[in-house]
């Protein structure tokens, strides 16, 4: 084999097993913390929750801790997603009373306590969850 030929083969399956990567990282749960806006009763979380799952789930609801500039805990807050078809997206949004925006600084999905649908099973909305953030303030899974 040439080293043209080898170059190219490594090239090939590194690019299959990227190719699988990816196709593992997409069965799982998306979300995206979209925005945040200022409300008359505080802070308005704009989420946009993909479900890469083979399943749709009939519920789901996330456990989110946030985090204020100090780096203190300053809310635990159970935000309800409702329902999330397989291979679909959804935008939710929850307007979370006494919570300033320009204080929030990262939120946490500490939990998933509710993830219901069929064939699913417990602890599964949090496997391989994907989170990222467009906002201000960050987003961990």
């Amino acid at each position: 084999m040439t080293v043209r030929t080898l170059l190219l083969s490594a090239l090939l399956s590194a690019a299959a097993v990227s190719g699988v990567a990816a196709q593992e990282a997409a069965k799982g749960l998306d979300v995206e913390l979209n925005a945040l806006a200022s409300s008359q009763k505080g802070c308005l979380f704009t989420f946009v929750a993909g479900n890469g799952l083979e399943n749709d789930l009939s519920k789901v609801s996330f456990e989110f801790v946030i985090f204020n500039d100090k780096g203190t805990v300053e809310r635990l807050a159970l935000l309800d997603f409702r329902d999330l078809p397989a291979g679909k997206s959804k935008v939710r949004q929850f307007d979370v009373p006494g919570v300033k925006c320009e204080s929030v600084k990262n939120l946490l999905i500490n939990d998933a306590p509710v993830c219901e649908g069929a064939d699913i099973e417990k602890g599964r909305c949090m496997d391989g969850i994907v989170t990222r953030s467009k906002a201000a303030a960050g987003l961990e899974g």
